[in-house]
């Protein structure tokens, strides 16, 4: 039985996706990378800011350092926090603060787990803190999705087993970490049908049954 659901954060409860965009080509157009487009800003979805940066970095011929790509990175997340500051709970998905109150209603724990370390001021600007029991963010792994460790992080300080945890996501990195970590997942968003999750819906807000995923 299902104890506790894990949700990634954005294109599963919010939707910053334009922010993130901005922010790259922004980065994009002062490396003299002009040919950043929203398809390589789909590709990022999902992966880690620095796995992100590489897909900017694969249009120029120049060899950055590490030292060189982690400041990037910062550069990036700058920009993505200053556009951030405009954010509300306009930002809030449909169906999502519906789903987090009648879940809670269910008894079940919610968790987020999502790789962005500006999970927890997304959450409160956005209103939806207050629904989450736990978050497990990039503020506390090492590692990114596709590896299973946001998720296990998520379930231990819910204080539940793996297999008592549910994800849901919208990226198949996302999909992949939660199978890592042995847990059945929901899939959502504009590829919900080509992850492979155990159970599959466009939006949480077109889930009709929680109990029968539950079990």
């Amino acid at each position: 039985m299902i104890k506790g659901v894990i949700f990634d954060l954005d294109g599963v409860l919010v939707s910053t996706d334009e922010m993130h965009y901005q922010a790259w080509k922004r980065l994009a157009d002062q490396l003299g990378i002009f040919g950043f487009t929203r398809k390589d800003n789909e590709r990022q979805r999902g992966v880690s800011r620095m796995a992100s940066l590489e897909i900017v970095l694969e249009k120029t011929d120049r060899v950055y350092t590490e030292e060189e790509k982690v400041k990037l990175a910062e550069k990036k997340n700058d920009y993505y926090k200053e556009l951030l500051q405009k954010l509300d709970d306009g930002a809030v998905l449909k169906g999502a603060k519906e789903t987090l109150a009648k879940l809670r209603e269910m008894g079940v724990l919610i968790g987020v787990g999502s790789v962005s370390k500006n999970t927890p001021m997304i959450l409160e600007k956005t209103g939806l803190l207050p629904y989450i029991d736990k978050v497990s963010c990039g503020l506390d792994i090492t590692k990114s999705k596709p590896d299973p460790e946001v998720f296990l992080v998520a379930a231990k300080k819910l204080g539940l087993p793996a297999e008592e945890c549910l994800v849901v996501e919208d990226a198949a990195a996302g999909i992949q970490a939660a199978k890592a970590a042995g847990m059945k997942s929901l899939a959502v968003g504009p590829y919900y049908e080509k992850l492979g999750a155990t159970y599959q819906a466009p939006g949480i807000y077109a889930v009709n049954d929680w109990k029968e995923m539950l079990g």
